[in-house]
């Protein structure tokens, strides 16, 4: 048995903040994970290689649109030459990553391998060649991250999903002429939005009756959908019932309104979501788990005190910015001797769905304001009045400031269009200090950028 101070099961945004914080406190971590590389999900077919083709393609786009070469719109693209570009990024983060962990090596160590539990303090890791025992002297990290969700259809395994789009040297190599996408959550918006940039000709199919459902508000989704480019034929209320393999593609078979409907793409692609990842062995020694996700408090505490969540793994909030501060959280309390000293503000984490156009919100909005009887004073700037907007060509969209009705103080705010995922955090950082109308109204943004919609929002209820 090997005895070390902290161990993590995972070694992405969840748990990587964590071991080097930890480290660098001088305590001795193990970060067991089966990739053997840092950044979990994220990095190995999430949000950054996703990135990387979403803005490989907003330059097409832009390029077209001003078509400053002369070209007469015949601008072109080579869809391996953007997969090779999202290849190259993750290759050069996971360099970058490898590097930092030598910098902390030998107090950080990271085991490619996969993790049960024996007791709560103790871990069966079982790698390529061997299988150890390690105990953790303060403090486990469940840090497991969550996986794709596969629709129990028949005909799944004919699907490709995220992880065959945006993974390393992925499936997809050549875009796709017509493509269906199954589901309507950030994912597939996003996915949809891409393709249709290229020249896809895209279906998409959601089972319920809007779009970017569940926990995002009606609104917000509403207004993003107003956005999205009609091009995207988007069917709501629809169940998709199989996918089969024909000669030219591939046929789906779906039901709306009562009818049965037929179509069929080159591709069909399933979005229907995340699960959570939980390790073997969390449920038999009494870990609390519910609806497939590890139960903690606002100090990433599981029930058991030395035992933390933090990250996808408790479906909070399943974003990697999010898992970075929950990992550093839960480090500050293990710090602490596993006493609740630092906390998640889970209301102040800002989201974006990073389709064409960008779609970013925080904190409470008018679903949960109506749901909390809170009264709501709203005001809003419009792209098309902003300067930037204007340079870019980009007057969708606006920017969305709610203030407590009793204090005036901002406690959520929405930004639909150019520059939203940069937008969004300046009203996070706003949200989590509680500033006031009068307080937002007074900073002088810079001129000429989209920043300053924040300030003319704020000014109209003076």
């Amino acid at each position: 048995m090997k005895i070390v101070d902290v161990l993590t099961i995972g070694a992405g945004g969840g748990a990587y903040p964590a071991g080097f914080r930890l480290a660098k406190a001088g305590m001795e971590v193990v970060m067991i994970d089966d990739k053997g590389v840092l950044s979990g999900n994220c990095l190995a077919e999430g949000c950054v290689p996703s990135k990387a083709i979403r803005e490989s393609v907003n330059l097409y786009r832009n390029s077209k649109k001003f078509n400053f070469w002369g070209l007469d719109g015949n601008v072109s693209f080579e869809y391996k030459n953007i997969v090779a570009h999202k290849d190259n990024v993750q290759k050069f983060r996971y360099a970058q990553h490898a590097e930092e962990l030598k910098a902390v090596f030998p107090q950080l160590r990271l085991i490619k391998g996969n993790a049960k539990f024996i007791d709560d303090h103790t871990l069966e890791v079982k790698t390529q060649n061997e299988t150890e025992i390690y105990r953790a002297k303060r403090a486990i990290i469940i840090a497991s991250g969550s996986e794709t969700s596969i629709l129990p259809i028949s005909g799944a395994e004919l699907c490709i999903t995220s992880h065959d789009i945006f993974s390393m040297n992925p499936k997809v190599q050549t875009f796709p002429k017509t493509l269906t996408i199954i589901g309507g959550g950030y994912i597939a918006l996003e996915s949809a939005t891409f393709f249709n940039e290229l020249g896809t000709k895209v279906k998409l199919f959601e089972i319920t009756d809007r779009v970017l459902g569940g926990k995002i508000d009606y609104r917000f989704s509403n207004t993003i959908r107003q956005f999205i480019d009609p091009n995207i034929e988007i069917f709501t209320n629809a169940q998709v019932m199989e996918v089969e393999s024909v000669s030219n593609g591939y046929k789906v078979r779906y039901v709306k309104d009562e009818k049965e409907e037929i179509v069929t793409s080159d591709l069909v692609m399933i979005a229907v979501g995340r699960k959570s990842v939980i390790p073997e062995g969390a449920d038999k020694i009494g870990i609390k788990i519910e609806q497939g996700r590890i139960v903690v408090n606002n100090a990433l505490q599981t029930n058991f005190p030395h035992i933390y969540a933090p990250g996808d793994v408790n479906g909070i909030s399943m974003l990697f910015h999010s898992a970075v501060r929950q990992s550093l959280v839960a480090a500050n309390n293990i710090m602490a001797g596993n006493t609740q000293n630092d906390y998640m503000n889970f209301k102040t984490v800002p989201t974006t769905i990073f389709t064409f156009p960008e779609g970013a919100y925080v904190g409470i909005l008018p679903d949960e304001a109506k749901s909390k009887n809170i009264e709501l004073v709203e005001t809003f700037s419009p792209f098309r009045i902003d300067a930037r907007a204007q340079i870019y060509g980009e007057l969708d969209g606006e920017i969305r400031e709610f203030f407590d009705a009793e204090t005036m103080k901002i406690v959520g705010g929405w930004v639909i269009g150019l520059d939203a995922g940069l937008l969004i955090g300046e009203i996070a950082r706003l949200v989590e200090g509680g500033f006031t109308v009068k307080e937002v109204s007074e900073f002088a943004d810079q001129h000429p950028t989209t920043a300053e919609g924040i300030v003319k929002a704020a000014r109209k209820l003076l």
